[in-house]
């Protein structure tokens, strides 16, 4: 029997989904979920960044997509099977070169077609905000 709390195992089965894909590649890390919300962390580092020594905006929109996904999965409605992103919208408001990215993830609308979700991105040492993200996902079910 494992001494992990629900919680925990929650997240290690969470993570263990992003193994061999690019949240996994690039360290992106779900560190909190709960109804409606997760939190993801991203350590900086030096394949996160553009050629010009800051963080690659991509980056940054990856772990927001990741976390406001990770979110979708977790809050699908009943019958639903999974899900896929139809609008993405970001606004960068600074960039970092060092430390670790956290992100909070919220749903504003989750309705049986369509979810709608926001992120926050900051730099994880000192909150200050990075990034502010919304996207809206098409909630897809089994044909039949």
């Amino acid at each position: 029997m494992s001494d992990a709390s629900p919680d925990t195992r929650s997240l290690d089965v969470i993570n263990a989904r992003s193994e061999g894909t690019l949240p996994g590649h690039l360290g992106i890390v779900i560190t909190a979920q709960r109804p409606g919300e997760i939190e993801a962390e991203l350590p900086i580092a030096p394949h996160l960044m553009a050629p010009n020594g800051f963080l690659h905006a991509g980056s940054i929109l990856t772990l927001a997509d990741t976390a406001a996904g990770y979110g979708c999965m977790a809050n699908l409605p009943e019958g639903a099977q999974s899900f896929t992103t139809l609008e993405i919208k970001s606004n960068h408001l600074a960039t970092a070169r060092e430390g670790r990215l956290r992100c909070v993830a919220t749903m504003v609308h989750g309705g049986r077609s369509t979810q709608l979700w926001d992120a926050k991105v900051m730099h994880a040492e000192t909150g200050k905000t990075l990034a502010l993200f919304r996207c809206t996902q098409m909630v897809l079910y089994p044909r039949g």
